[in-house]
């Protein structure tokens, strides 16, 4: 068993990082599941401004590290177009981003699909194989009927969100109770 330094504890986040986390994410779950369309909205228009920021700080980085100076700056161009799009455009990226995001999911879906039957059918695990059979039929519920897709987005998230955030308050009690175990008091 490993053990930990006082050093190496206090560099982690604390245990409220993870009970804030915690309540965030069911607010975000229960407002995806009472207010899909507003907070989808919003959630969009956060995602454009990390865009546009994370865009004009990759390009920033670019006189600091030169290193993949041609990556940073397209990924810099590319992050800042997309940002001011979704800031100038709010409804119609409410929709876009989804939309894209189930066509990507679905694509995924089949990509991993594919490569689970292969792997199934190498090494004779059945396993793999029936995950890759789901992945395949769900990538292809999702292309076959993104439109039905988009509109239960919020909802699959918002339990998702819900899930999460209810594991992320035990799991900080969990570590709070650790912590003072072993007298760190964070």
């Amino acid at each position: 068993m490993e053990t930990k330094s006082k050093s190496e504890e206090t560099m982690q986040m604390p245990w409220w990082g993870d009970l804030v986390q915690g309540i965030l994410s069911i607010i975000i779950g229960l407002l995806l599941l009472t207010y899909p369309a507003a907070t989808i909205t919003v959630l969009v228009q956060f995602f454009g401004i990390y865009w546009l920021v994370t865009g004009i700080f990759s390009i920033i980085s670019i006189f600091m590290n030169s290193s993949m100076w041609g990556w940073n700056l397209f990924g810099g161009i590319l992050g800042i177009v997309a940002g001011l799009s979704i800031l100038q455009h709010p409804l119609w990226s409410s929709f876009l981003l989804p939309s894209f995001l189930v066509i990507f999911l679905g694509l995924d879906g089949l990509a991993i699909g594919v490569i689970s039957l292969l792997t199934a059918i190498k090494s004779g695990n059945w396993a793999a194989g029936i995950l890759g059979g789901l992945s395949i039929l769900i990538g292809l519920l999702l292309l076959g009927s993104p439109l039905i897709a988009i509109f239960s987005l919020p909802y699959i998230y918002g339990v998702l969100c819900l899930i999460a955030g209810i594991s992320a308050i035990f799991a900080s009690f969990r570590r709070r109770k650790q912590t003072k175990n072993r007298g760190f008091h964070v």
